[in-house]
């Protein structure tokens, strides 16, 4: 039996050496990331979020933050979760099957100009290649947040943000803190010195 102090050490240390790498190795496509973003919502776009389980909460997580703030007082932008709306979920979901929930929505929503945010941790989820598909057909841009070797999304998207683990847990720490960090770069993008 593991002991529990070694337990927390070893995934503690084990989430801190994924960050390391990601800030060796993706520090230039979250950057790319953000400036699609802002430059999406300075133009009046919109930005929407898609995944599913904690991928859908993530998805929560950040458009809440663009809608209300991540460090700045300043207005709200244009942000969505495709993961809230229960009705739409369970009658796409009922009338078109699972594969088409984010996807029909990305049509009814979506503009040419605006971002999907597409977060899986497999990178396999159909649904979420789906919404893709869907995004990039109506001139959408696109970002992916996947783990593993990043699957089909990391070949579809714009811009790939990969997190090599097989670890699920450790892949959501790392998807909602590269999540912070384009919120971050987007305020500032945004609004520069204003706090």
């Amino acid at each position: 039996m593991t002991d529990p102090v070694d337990a927390v050490r070893a995934q503690l240390a084990e989430s801190a050496r994924l960050k390391l790498w990601l800030a060796e190795n993706l520090a230039e496509p979250l950057a790319a990331a953000a400036r699609l973003v802002a430059e999406a919502l300075a133009r009046g776009n919109k930005v929407m979020f898609c995944g599913n389980g904690g991928s859908a909460a993530d998805s929560q997580h950040l458009a809440a933050e663009l809608v209300g703030r991540y460090r700045r007082n300043r207005p709200g932008w244009a942000a969505l979760a495709l993961t809230v709306d229960t009705s739409a979920l369970t009658a796409i979901g009922n009338d078109f099957g699972f594969d088409e929930v984010f996807s029909r929505q990305v049509e009814a929503l979506g503009r040419p100009g605006d971002v999907l945010v597409a977060i899986s941790t497999s990178g396999r989820s159909p649904n979420v290649l789906r919404a893709v598909e869907t995004a990039r057909a109506l001139g959408l841009r696109t970002v992916g947040l996947a783990g593993r070797d990043g699957g089909p999304l990391a070949a579809l998207v714009d811009v790939a943000l990969v997190v090599p683990s097989d670890d699920t847990a450790r892949v959501q720490e790392c998807h909602i803190t590269l999540g912070h960090i384009l919120c971050d770069l987007v305020e500032e993008a945004l609004c520069g010195g204003q706090s």
